[in-house]
């Protein structure tokens, strides 16, 4: 429990710099909260264009779709929110040497390095994509209960550690290369396909992005489990793949860090 409140003030910490320098720059705020509004405006609107030439697309109606989708964007904001600015800063930071600096704080080299900021502009905008997730379940006539709400905040819980633990790996690997842009692009394409229903994969695409890469499980479990209930194949597919995703990112994490120099080196 000690060092659990130890690295909540720390967090605490680093949030309200955050927010006090967010302040500092209103208009950047603003503009990155527009874009990320915007971003989620042309999904919504690609597919009501789309469900306006068919009625079901692999076995989803336009709001089943749009829950998926909302759910997706959740997973994502919250990443963005929490997480984002730190893991990209991360690589950058091993290939100058200011990563001593990381090094040098009172806590864990993981858990400083990808909690050191909030992007607010990525929290404001969970809350459109929740908006739209509850407003697919009014239209679809769902009333899920407690038990239900509950299971849905621990999958998309499980989906943020997935989305996290694959950025974490794609970071680290700034320890053993020279640039990981071209792995910041290839995880954001890879992460596109979480707004696509599980149905959708056949053949050696289900293999991979279904069996292989956790993609489609991260937002297709969390909005299953609102349209159906809890399904146990579901959950233990999502919890098995969260502490694989989340164990392989710490143990290559830790095996850069052995490799690390430092800027003094």
């Amino acid at each position: 429990m000690n060092a659990f409140s130890r690295y909540l003030r720390i967090w605490l910490a680093s949030a309200r710099y955050s927010l006090v320098r967010t302040m500092m720059f209103r208009g950047d705020l603003f503009i990155w909260a527009s874009v990320e509004l915007l971003w989620i405006s042309v999904n919504v609107l690609m597919i009501a264009v789309v469900y306006s030439h068919t009625s079901t697309i692999a076995g989803w109606t336009e709001y089943q779709m749009l829950l998926l989708v909302g759910t997706s964007m959740l997973i994502q904001r919250f990443l963005m929110g929490f997480f984002w600015s730190g893991i990209f800063e991360m690589g950058r930071n091993v290939r100058s040497g200011a990563f001593d600096f990381v090094l040098a704080q009172p806590g864990d080299p993981l858990f400083m390095a990808s909690t050191r900021k909030l992007e607010l502009d990525g929290l404001l905008n969970s809350v459109v994509a929740a908006g739209l997730v509850v407003y697919s379940a009014r239209k679809l006539g769902l009333h899920p209960g407690p038990a239900v709400l509950a299971l849905y905040a621990c999958m998309v819980a499980c989906g943020v550690v997935i989305h996290y633990s694959a950025l974490v790996m794609a970071m680290s690997l700034s320890f053993w290369i020279t640039s990981s842009q071209g792995v910041e692009g290839s995880y954001f394409t890879l992460m596109e396909f979480s707004r696509l229903p599980r149905q959708a994969f056949k053949g050696l695409a289900s293999a991979i992005f279904v069996w292989a890469l956790p993609v489609v499980i991260v937002s297709n479990a969390p909005a299953r489990a609102v349209l159906h209930g809890f399904e146990p194949s579901w959950a233990v597919g999502l919890c098995a793949a969260t502490l694989a995703w989340f164990a392989l990112a710490v143990m290559m994490f830790r095996g850069g860090l052995r490799r690390y120099t430092s800027a003094s080196s």
